[in-house]
């Protein structure tokens, strides 16, 4: 195998899209496939990283050919914005979980049926 040629590779958009698909279609599998709450929570988690890194992908790709400095950190502080819903979307569902488990004693998706008639 010649190495030579490797510095020459580049990583593109469609590789950091690539990427963030994979990531979301994991997340929603196991927000389908799970029964336990908090593997629920870390598969949102996951589709959540997966959408940061194509809003990072295209601001580096696309919007920065512009010089001004709206346009440069536009992906960044969306992914920040993000990253802030995240955390207290996990500080929120964590709480509830805690408060579900002490009630029910379970954290299996299948066994809440408070609200059925």
């Amino acid at each position: 195998m010649n190495l030579s040629n490797l510095s020459n590779l580049s990583v593109g958009l469609s590789t950091y899209l690539l990427v963030g698909a994979m990531l979301f279609c994991l997340g929603l599998y196991g927000v389908f496939a799970k029964k336990n709450i908090v593997a629920i929570l870390m598969s949102i988690e996951l589709m959540l990283n997966a959408v940061n890194i194509n809003f990072v992908a295209f601001n580096r790709f696309i919007w920065n050919q512009k010089i001004d400095i709206h346009y440069v950190l536009t992906g960044h502080v969306a992914a920040l914005f993000v990253i802030v819903v995240a955390a207290a979307e996990v500080a929120v569902g964590l709480a509830l979980v805690i408060a579900i488990y002490r009630n029910r004693q379970s954290t299996n998706v299948d066994e809440f049926n408070w609200l059925k008639w």
